[in-house]
Formats: C-alpha cells, structure tokens, sequence
C-alpha cells in the first residue's frame, strides 16, 4: 500500500498569535510559514509523489502552493476530512484564557471524552481522518500502484490522531505526539499494519523515496509481509 507524507501546514498567524484558530476563515502563513513552504519541494524533491491532497483551509493551500508550483503535473485534492477540528466555541480564542476552562484538562489528559461546546468531539475527529486517509491509500493504489508515495497536507491535532492511529494508541495518548509547523510525517501502510517512518521531521527525507526489492530479497527474508527489521535498520518497511 502506499506511503503517506502527511505535512502540518507552515506557521500561521494565528500559531504567532497564540490564538485557538479552528476553521476560522482568513488564518494565513505568517512570514516563517511561507519561508517553510518555500522550502518543502527542495525537502520533498527525491520523492516521486503522485498526488497531493490538501485540507480545504487556507493555511494548507499556501503550504502546499509552492511544491504544486514546483511540480506542474502533481495533481491537488481537497479533502474535507482532514480540515481542522471543529473547535465551536473555542475557535478565535486565546490559548492563554483557554488554560482555565475545565474542559481544557479533560482533552490533554483524556481526549477521548472531549467535545468542544458548539463543535466536534475529538474522537469524531480522529474517526474521518482516518477514514480518509484509508480511501485515499486505496485510490491511490488503485492508480498509481502499491509503492506509490503521496503528500497530505493537514493540521496539527488530525495528524498527531493518524500518528496513534498508526501506532495503535488511544486516543487518549495522543497528546503524547508532536509536529511542529510545516514538519513531515510519514506513514507506510501495509496489508497488515502501518509503520511510522518519520514524526515531525523538519530535516533530509531522501530515503523515503520507494527502492526497488535487492535479487535476494523476499517476504520471508523480512520476517514475512508486514514485518519490520530486526533492531529497526534502516531496510525496516
């Protein structure tokens, strides 16, 4: 099945502002955004990507927009799924004021139990990302192959809950993982099981690029389909 490289969208403005943003309309790239924008397709530039699909918000577009320059014929989708969690309420709030809420220690410390007044629950949220991303592997396989390698870009909170997801974590772990801005995480899923081949990588991502099989390599030699290395080296799947 095909490999995942799932891009939190650049810095915003509202991430400068320290505000909750949510869906909130108008949340742009702030300066370093756009310089770490700039700087994905030199990042991204060994890996033959086959398509890009984006959250619907503006933040997304803009961190995708200079790769999508860079690569004429990589084809966008938008994909609703992966926008940002409905925050309700709490959307355009400061972080700072939303320290007190009680509700606030109710989604560090046990998320599956949260729903944002006037929104989502968090586990609402975690259920269509990894919906989509499940469609979009089988799209994707379906007409590009299975060592096909394709870029999504979404939000911090919809990542990190793929990244569990992956891992076989609840839900209620989730806070546990971290992404920073415009950072590269890369899932390869299997018929058997996901593995996480990058968390919040801001660095080289050459090696994700598919290789092609050595002459005496097979399933078996791996520990059969689905199995990682031994001591996780770098071959590991």
């Amino acid at each position: 099945m095909p490999t995942l490289i799932l891009v939190r969208h650049g810095r915003s403005t509202a991430n400068t502002a320290g505000v909750l943003a949510g869906r909130t309309p108008g949340v742009a790239l702030d300066e370093r955004g756009a310089e770490q924008a700039a700087a994905l397709p030199a990042r991204l530039a060994a890996l033959p990507l086959a398509a890009a699909v984006s959250s619907p918000l503006q933040r997304c577009r803009e961190t995708l927009r200079p790769l999508l320059d860079a690569r004429p014929g990589l084809a966008l989708h938008t994909e609703e799924r992966i926008s940002e969690c409905d925050y309700g309420d709490w959307s355009g709030r400061k972080l700072a004021e939303l320290t007190d809420e009680p509700l606030m220690t109710v989604v560090q410390q046990h998320p599956s139990a949260a729903a944002f007044p006037g929104g989502e629950s968090m586990r609402a949220m975690q259920a269509r990302a990894v919906d989509a991303v499940r469609d979009w592997n089988t799209r994707i396989e379906a007409e590009h192959g299975e060592n096909a390698v394709y870029v999504m870009c979404s939000h911090g909170d919809i990542i990190k809950s793929l990244v569990a997801d992956a891992l076989g974590m609840h839900l209620d772990l989730f806070q546990r993982v971290h992404a920073d801005p415009c950072s590269v995480t890369a899932i390869r899923y299997t018929r058997l099981r996901p593995f996480l081949l990058r968390l919040g990588d801001t660095g080289d991502l050459s090696s994700l690029a598919p290789r092609e099989p050595a002459p005496d390599e097979s399933a078996g030699a791996a520990g059969g389909e689905g199995d990682a290395a031994v001591g996780g080296g770098a071959g590991a799947p």
